[in-house]
């Protein structure tokens, strides 16, 4: 990043503040059972996980929330909850980080959904969730989307597509949130379940990893850039969607335009320092791409603060967010170690 464009990431970022972005998707605890092990079990050969601590935090769609009020905006997340003691939690999770939920929709049948992992010596041992994703009511799909509608009336700038596959996010759905989005002009960005891929057709921005981009082509995984390019531009020529984010790992991210029929690549190197944990870094990818763009920058500035956000999460442990200070001392240190 040149001076240059620190500058203009500056008054992007600056006007983060207020901005109103709607998040629609699948939401999920995140539980956290962290602790030691000293031995393995005699009952079997497994660790045995001395408990320290245990903290419960936001994940799926209202993590992106989560990242979008940390950058200073104003998230509307409208999802699908149960009624149960999970969603009194969620309630209280969102109310500590500021995030309003009056938008969200309570389906007696759809327990909240839970995912618990178990972490000894900064490594994860076990997972394990609470789900019933076929039991979402087609009632509450239809309540979402009106909840949606009136995130667009009101005037939101953006709408993120949150895609976890649990059941929010189905044909139907997927087709009217696009629809309602674009007819009033406002941009659409997607992080795509694999099965879904090929129905975000004419969003703003997609942003798959590399696995989710070949896998939602249904081809066999490659290797090298070169095939990531060949990749990228099928996927643009195949979905028409404005531009394209495959998000690479260690070897950074590649974004890509239309440009009238032809497309336009742009490799950007990756941010991180030392990579603790990629748990949620998906989500913060997604939310600092859609703000920074409905702030005013380019696709490729957008995508450019995008993978700052992700070097910095990715060196937290856990599910986590990043705040506009921390993205913009990301950029200022690029600059002077460059």
């Amino acid at each position: 990043m040149t001076k240059a464009g620190f500058k203009r990431l500056s008054s992007a970022v600056a006007g983060f503040r207020g901005r109103r972005i709607a998040v629609f998707g699948d939401m999920m605890l995140d539980r956290y059972i962290k602790g030691s092990v000293k031995r393995i079990s005699p009952e079997a050969p497994v660790p045995v996980v001395r408990v320290t601590s245990e903290a419960t935090v936001c994940g799926g769609a209202a993590n992106v929330a989560v990242n979008i009020a940390a950058l200073g905006a104003v998230p509307r997340l409208i999802s699908v909850t149960g009624r149960d003691a999970a969603a009194a939690e969620f309630r209280d999770l969102l109310d500590s980080s500021g995030i309003a939920h009056d938008a969200l929709i309570h389906d007696d049948n759809f327990p909240t959904i839970e995912k618990t992992r178990v972490i000894a010596e900064h490594q994860q041992v076990v997972r394990f969730d609470r789900e019933t994703p076929g039991n979402m009511s087609h009632a509450a799909r239809r309540a979402a989307l009106a909840s949606l509608a009136a995130e667009l009336k009101a005037g939101c700038q953006a709408v993120i597509l949150s895609d976890y596959g649990k059941g929010l996010l189905e044909p139907g759905t997927i087709k009217t949130a696009i629809g309602m989005a674009l007819k009033r002009g406002v941009p659409v960005f997607v992080d795509p379940k694999v099965e879904h891929f090929l129905l975000y057709r004419g969003v703003s921005c997609l942003t798959p990893n590399t696995a989710e981009a070949y896998g939602g082509m249904r081809l066999t995984q490659k290797d090298g850039q070169d095939a990531a390019e060949a990749l990228g531009r099928a996927i643009l020529q195949r979905l028409a969607c404005r531009s394209l984010l495959i998000t690479q790992g260690e070897h950074g991210m590649t974004l890509f335009q239309r440009a009238g029929r032809s497309a336009s690549s742009a490799h950007i190197p990756t941010r991180a320092r030392e990579v603790f944990d990629v748990t949620g870094a998906g989500d913060t990818v997604i939310s600092t791409l859609a703000l920074t763009w409905a702030a005013g920058a380019t696709p490729e500035e957008a995508a450019t603060a995008a993978n700052f956000a992700a070097g910095i999460v990715v060196g937290k442990l856990g599910t986590a967010s990043v705040s506009a200070e921390e993205l913009l001392e990301s950029a200022r240190s690029w600059i002077k170690t460059a």
